[in-house]
């Protein structure tokens, strides 16, 4: 995550000397500030609009004892300020932590979720979410954001705009490439906090295999609701567990994982995995770059070095 970080600023710095050679200083001023400006904008109000799109209704430990204890615990152990509890009436199978900073942190669980898994795998699950709250993952994440976003704008300013000075052209293609490519690079970030976070749920005291497990109903769960029903919640689903929108086709290569066909992975399945030679095809690790959530079989396949 170090490397890729300073990767993506050694980019910037690049952008910064070729439109400021060739454009003058002064573009790149405008056109980050801009940047910045919207992302700053956009940190600032988006808890309201997850709670908007999810349709999120806060409740009080009196209201949700069982599900207000889990979290409360997980808390504890995770040395974060108690967030605040929300329920969607979402029927698919999530769960989703956002807020702008650790003392604004904000859990919340579908209706989907709360009807498929157990006890012990929606914990894991919840572990895996406050691991988030605490690794900063949503600052983290919006702050890179900033760099292809930047580069985005001098793109378009530069290939659209009436400027026609000498090397705008040749910017605003530079500008592109390297939208495309830090874009890439902020997906593969967004994908090892994904990692991370599942390490997170397991260093709370929870058990990789209900995580595995949770994490494959989820895709079961997800694989077979309606296409309407998951594009609802498309704008937020990389704030989910797991990504709704490839549950289908992760769900085929996840059944092979469920020996007993339980409908559960049991850390005797999970333990069989840490052997076992992946084989993941073109399109799979294709699909897997353009999205924000790392390969399923991947992911449970990680969880089963943390099992004993």
């Amino acid at each position: 995550m170090s490397l890729l970080v300073a990767a993506l600023f050694a980019v910037l710095y690049a952008l910064i000397v070729i439109v400021g050679s060739l454009l003058g200083v002064g573009s790149f001023l405008v056109y980050g500030l801009l940047a910045i400006g919207l992302m700053a904008v956009q940190f600032l109000i988006g808890p309201k609009i997850v709670e908007w799109t999810m349709h999120v209704r806060y409740v009080s430990a009196k209201e949700e004892p069982d599900l207000y204890r889990m979290v409360t615990d997980l808390a504890k152990r995770a040395k974060l300020p108690l967030p605040r509890v929300g329920i969607s009436p979402s029927p698919i199978p999530n769960a989703f932590a956002f807020g702008r900073w650790q003392s604004d942190g904000r859990v919340c669980v579908t209706k989907g979720i709360r009807d498929l898994l157990s006890p012990d795998e929606l914990r894991a699950v919840l572990g895996h979410e406050l691991s988030h709250i605490r690794h900063r993952d949503v600052a983290i994440i919006t702050t890179i954001s900033v760099i292809p976003t930047i580069a985005w704008y001098i793109a378009y300013g530069s290939l659209f705009s009436r400027d026609n000075r000498s090397g705008s052209a040749a910017v605003g293609m530079a500008a592109f490439g390297i939208y495309f490519l830090t874009n890439l690079l902020v997906l593969y970030a967004s994908r090892i906090r994904e990692y991370y976070a599942d390490r997170g749920s397991v260093r709370l005291g929870e058990k990789p295999h209900h995580l595995a497990s949770a994490l494959y109903k989820l895709t079961y769960g997800s694989a077979r609701l309606p296409k309407a029903e998951l594009k609802h919640a498309e704008g937020v689903k990389a704030f989910f567990a797991s990504n709704p929108s490839r549950a289908a086709r992760e769900f085929s290569e996840l059944r092979s994982l469920d020996a007993d066909l339980s409908g559960t992975i049991d850390p005797a399945e999970l333990s069989a995995l840490r052997d076992r030679r992946l084989r993941l095809t073109g399109s799979d690790r294709l699909l897997e770059l353009f999205s924000t959530h790392p390969n399923m079989v991947k992911r449970i396949a990680t969880l089963s070095g943390y099992a004993t």
